[in-house]
């Protein structure tokens, strides 16, 4: 086939391998999200109609029809290209939000930029761009907001992904002035910034942080679900330096439920990431105060599997958990589970008592 012998720079072949590692299975956290420790309460009575139920929302000031995110996983490659456009093309049809993986290939090979491309095919998708802290604070905020307009994004996520990094042969090793470049990037840009991680979580102390550079809305990407630590391990030599410190902190982060807590308690708008397996996670997730829930893992497996098809067949399962989860705690809408009555596994509350600090009363 005509371009197929065309030779594609590391950082692609780079992206190729994650998109293989994460599709497979074998990077998972061997501990879990702790969302299995909240149990909302049946409500017998809940005097509802399922198909009133309201999922509206709002995302960096965009409506959603469902509390739902397909959050960034690719781009740089030719299958990243086909990824990207049958996953924004299920999220418009949707109504949820949409996000594309690190920019950091198109900025660094402009021959590239076409995998990120998906407006021609969901013009009304919530996307959000994509770039890592450490390239922010290399490239200056102009040129961040540059690579945003140049994929029509409606936000930037600025990605912090330290231990990815510690494991990934020549990966960054200098986190210095992170925080302050967010927050000159959070005061430059015209477009909402989206702060996240990319497994380890978020804990209180990174949330006050945020804050103080002016942040508003995190993603969490807690722990629990794809381990990028253990994506690199498994990418590197057998035997080698990376490998085996990857192996040691296989299970390093803060798991996605205490995350969510604790940035929900700073006062952050939260997407709840990291281990979300089902719309019964989401709204367990929404229930701890997340806004929206993000999947990954999950819509890259049920692409491999079936294509745009499978993920839209997927989306509309989640969708329609979280509203049976809604009806059966008596929500009349999703925001309403933030205050169903709920109890919270013995796991998830001495986390909680020990990590989070003086506040609110937990929920």
């Amino acid at each position: 086939m005509p371009g197929r012998d065309r030779v594609e720079p590391p950082i692609a072949q780079r992206k190729a391998d994650h998109l293989e590692v994460a599709a497979s299975g074998r990077a998972e956290f061997a501990r879990s999200t702790l969302l299995e420790h909240v149990h909302l309460v049946h409500q017998a009575l809940p005097e509802l109609a399922l198909d009133e139920i309201d999922l509206d929302t709002e995302l960096v000031g965009k409506p959603l029809k469902a509390p739902l995110l397909i959050t960034g996983m690719t781009g740089g490659t030719a299958d990243a290209a086909a990824v990207n456009r049958d996953l924004a093309r299920a999220a418009q049809a949707a109504g949820v939000a949409f996000g594309v993986g690190s920019q950091r290939a198109m900025d660094e090979h402009p021959e590239l930029a076409a995998s990120y491309q998906v407006r021609d095919v969901a013009p009304d998708v919530v996307l959000l761009g994509n770039i890592g802290a450490v390239q922010a604070l290399a490239m200056g905020p102009a040129r961040v907001v540059e690579l945003g307009k140049r994929i029509g994004a409606d936000a930037m996520a600025v990605h912090l992904n330290v231990g990815q990094e510690l494991i990934q042969q020549h990966g960054d090793r200098d986190f210095r002035g992170l925080r302050d470049a967010i927050a000159r990037l959070v005061d430059a840009s015209p477009l909402p910034i989206i702060v996240k991680e990319t497994g380890c979580g978020l804990s209180a102390e990174t949330a006050r942080s945020l804050i103080g550079a002016g942040v508003h809305t995190v993603d969490v990407a807690g722990a629990g679900g794809t381990s990028w630590v253990a994506v690199e391990a498994l990418r590197a030599a057998e035997g080698s330096d990376a490998a085996t410190l990857g192996a040691e902190l296989w299970d390093w982060g803060v798991p996605t439920a205490v995350s969510v807590v604790a940035c929900a308690r700073a006062g952050l708008t939260v997407v709840a990431s990291g281990g979300m397996r089902s719309g019964h996670d989401v709204a367990r997730a929404l229930a701890l105060g997340a806004r929206a829930g993000g999947m990954a893992a999950p819509m890259l497996r049920a692409h491999r599997a079936g294509g745009e098809p499978a993920v839209r067949a997927l989306l509309a399962q989640v969708i329609g958990a979280i509203r049976s989860v809604c009806l059966l705690t008596g929500c009349a809408s999703a925001t309403d589970l933030s205050r169903a009555p709920r109890h919270l596994g013995a796991p998830l509350r001495a986390f909680l008592d020990d990590l989070v600090p003086p506040g609110p009363r937990l929920p």
